[in-house]
């Protein structure tokens, strides 16, 4: 894999020094036109009070750093550009008082409109942080990044509210708040939309775990999401926000890393990224490549292995920009990524510590690629956008059944979306946004079980789903301070499926009751939300809002037999403040109380043979709080801290739950009651533009279960999750050495490795104390 780098880094390094980007700016107002640099040179700019947003300024255009054309844009309107780091500037009267020093603390904040701005893209229409209805957790990439990039591990250890199953990478569900499903790859529709930009992901595969490399941001919105994005998002949505293809702009950045697990071996870790313009100001091209070597750290002393483990993850991804001219852009895109892990990391708990016995080793790949078409357009604040993707996705699991058996497992999904929608900000008191979308997504589990080297085919289901949406949503603002949304989405869904596989008594003996579990049929929904907020105080909001969600039905197998499960809806009202915006404070506050009602809801359980089915298993509610919290005492200290209660209760069992020894219950599964976090950041420069940054988190999981029955009751959580990292450089090279699992604990992420072998204990155990020895670099 070395020899296979050598020629990436070789271009990274050989890439020339970053060149002013092609601007083109109309005359027009000043917020106007700063908006518009913002948006072409990935910069943020606060404007404070004293300087007029409507003043007119002249058009600029030419080859320019930002802040050269900042300075352009200001000319002659009595203000004055401050350079608060490399992208975030700040433009304030020429006649002011001299700055606070570094020793002494920022001012409170006074006023949302005074901070820098933060845009919350998922919103579907470019709303402002402060002005946002809800709770919006949002992660830089520079913090993703910071101590070697993770994947959703590392977003999942800076968040309280977002939970995974912990299989493996590229086999994991993500929940959201108090609403999980099961622990299971299977049949049903993620409870979590995962988005890369517009492109939507998944539709009820795992979470692929794409790299998070070259990542302007995370965006995770909590609560039901189905009126801007449809079904599958039940607990919310996770958006990756990319760095864009940047038109005459070079430029480069580089990063590797070495790791060492004690108990285990050791690991590696190298991804790039290059922005080269194509022709002049008018193409671009934006690439990400990268290759992870993870160390193994269990052992199999029945095998006579140690440290089986080990992963190994490769991939990349680019974009190509086009401007079209006339502020039309057309992006193309493709992501690639394998991931290939040699054995499964759970550990019996009654063994010695990080050992577990099989015949064989029980790996797993997983395959991503995507294809994206994007095509943008802005008339003066109007803007038009339609994202088309088509992902392919397979798992390949093998799991060891016992008596010199193999039981495998093969998912492979299709998923074809596209929506286009028009919009306008927030302006003059009013914004909207309405859009229609199609989604086509073709789920195929095929099954085998038998030995070793002949395996049987057992039975399997395909799923098919057609939806069409139209969607829209406003607000309104009829008095200062008080705004007002209101929205709904039309979907109309059309299922099909079939068995695969399936047996030939099922076959022939329930002939006639296969054709109609196999009969496409139908369903439309309308899916209202509504939302107020009000300004009470500079810098304060409170919301309340209300909003709905839903999964289509499907096929699942169930002792070798396919039966159907039906859609499952939840409804959420939900209430909270928001103080301050995170990073840019000296106090930012967001808490939230929530209530969910979830019908019919689709969960797994172990059927006859062994193996997890899917059924509807009742009607449950759920009371969620969340409060975050981040404090900077002095520009060079910052704090943060969350914490989450789920309750959650499964409150009328179905009858057909109640006539299943195995199904009964009241908790729904993989979601902890209790989760908290607390970090702490240091930076302060040592000479010069020499910096030093010193980072520590804590997460802590508490108790929850593995799933639905007896047989799944099995406890897990009740972990803490320790960081310590340290970069010492510049903005353009640095040294970073970071240490996670500080106390090496094993705790225990998630009771299961395989379903065969749930008479005995598992656990899955954090990943031992590691220690990463990083160099990062841009040009």
């Amino acid at each position: 894999m070395t020899g296979g780098w050598l020629p990436v880094a070789a271009l990274l390094i050989a890439t020339p020094a970053l060149a002013g980007p092609a601007i083109d700016l109309p005359a027009g107002p000043l917020g106007r036109s700063v908006e518009a640099l913002a948006r072409q040179s990935n910069i943020s700019v606060a404007i404070a009070d004293g300087v007029a947003w409507a003043a007119p300024v002249k058009a600029v255009r030419g080859r320019l750093t930002p802040v050269a054309a900042l300075k352009r844009i200001v000319a002659g309107t009595g203000a004055r550009v401050v350079a608060i780091d490399k992208v975030t500037f700040r433009i304030e009267p020429a006649l002011r008082s001299k700055p606070v020093a570094r020793s002494m603390p920022p001012l409170p904040v006074a006023a949302v409109e005074d901070d820098p701005p933060i845009i919350v893209t998922a919103s579907k229409r470019d709303t402002r942080f402060g002005d946002y209805q809800g709770i919006v957790q949002r992660i830089d990439g520079d913090a993703l990044g910071f101590g070697g990039e993770m994947g959703t591990d590392g977003l999942i250890s800076r968040l309280g509210s977002l939970s995974s199953t912990h299989l493996g990478a590229g086999r994991n569900k993500l929940f959201i708040r108090g609403v999980a499903d099961s622990s299971f790859t299977g049949p049903t529709q993620a409870t979590v939309g995962q988005y890369l930009g517009d492109i939507r992901l998944t539709y009820n595969a795992p979470d692929p775990d794409l790299r998070l490399y070259d990542i302007a941001a995370v965006e995770v919105l909590e609560g039901p999401q189905a009126t801007l994005y449809g079904a599958g998002s039940l607990g919310g949505i996770v958006r990756i926000v990319r760095n864009p293809p940047r038109l005459g702009a070079a430029e480069a950045a580089v990063s590797a890393g070495v790791s060492l697990t004690q108990h285990g071996d050791p690991g590696l870790d190298v991804g790039g990224s290059v922005n080269l313009p194509v022709l002049d100001d008018r193409i671009a091209l934006r690439a990400v490549a990268y290759g992870i070597t993870e160390g193994g750290y269990i052992d199999d002393p029945g095998r006579g292995r140690d440290d089986v483990n080990r992963t190994r993850i490769a991939g990349g991804r680019a974009v190509l920009r086009f401007d079209a001219g006339n502020d039309w852009t057309v992006d193309l895109g493709a992501t690639l990524q394998h991931i290939r892990g040699e054995d499964s990391q759970f550990a019996d708990r009654d063994a010695p510590p990080l050992t577990h016995r099989s015949a064989f080793a029980q790996g797993f790949t997983a395959d991503y690629r995507l294809a994206e078409l994007v095509v943008g357009k802005d008339w003066d604040g109007l803007r038009l956008l339609s994202s088309t993707g088509v992902a392919r996705q397979r798992l390949s699991e093998r799991y060891d059944a016992g008596s010199g058996r193999v039981f495998t497992q093969d998912n492979r999904t299709l998923l074809i979306s596209n929506e286009t929608r028009l919009w306008r900000p927030m302006d003059d008191r009013f914004g909207w946004v309405a859009g229609a979308s199609l989604v086509h997504n073709r789920a195929e589990q095929a099954r085998a079980l038998g030995p070793v080297d002949a395996p049987v085919p057992s039975t399997g289901v395909t799923n098919r789903i057609l939806e069409t949406t139209a969607f829209g949503e406003a607000s309104l603002m009829p008095i200062a301070g008080l705004t007002l949304t209101a929205g709904g989405r039309l979907t109309h869904a059309r299922l099909s499926g079939d068995g695969e596989d399936a047996a030939p008594a099922f076959s022939a003996a329930a002939a006639a009751a296969r054709a109609r579990i196999v009969a496409d049929r139908s369903e439309t929904r309308f899916l209202p939300s509504v939302a107020a907020s009000a300004s009470v105080l500079p810098g304060t909001i409170l919301f309340v809002r209300y909003n709905q969600g839903f999964r289509p039905g499907g096929l699942s197998v169930d002792n070798d037999f396919v039966q159907r499960f039906r859609s499952d809806r939840v409804a959420t009202l939900e209430s909270g403040v928001r103080y301050g915006q995170p990073g840019r404070d000296s106090l930012d506050l967001a808490a939230s109380a929530a209530w969910t009602r979830w019908s019919d809801i689709q969960a797994d359980f172990i059927d006859g043979a062994g193996l997890p089915a899917t059924s509807n298993i009742g009607d449950g509610r759920i009371y969620s709080l969340a409060v975050n919290a981040g404090w900077r005492p002095t520009r060079e200290f910052s704090f943060d801290a969350a914490m989450v209660f789920n309750d959650s209760r499964v409150t009328d069992p179905s009858t057909a739950a109640q006539t299943r020894p195995a199904i009964p219950l009241r908790r729904i599964p993989n979601v902890a009651r209790w989760t908290g976090r607390l970090g702490a950041e240091y930076r302060t420069d040592l000479d010069g533009d020499l910096e030093l940054r010193v980072g520590a988190s804590a997460r802590y999981t508490g108790r929850s279960r593995l799933g639905v029955g007896p047989m799944l009751g099995d406890a897990q959580g009740d972990y803490l999750d320790t960081s310590l990292t340290a970069r010492v450089g510049r903005d353009r090279m640095g040294v970073t050495l970071s240490l996670t699992n500080l106390a090496d604990s094993i705790g225990n992420r998630f009771a299961l490795g395989t379903p065969f072998a749930l008479d005995r204990e598992q656990i899955t155990p954090l990943r031992p104390r590691t220690v990463r020895l990083g160099v990062d670099a841009r040009f």
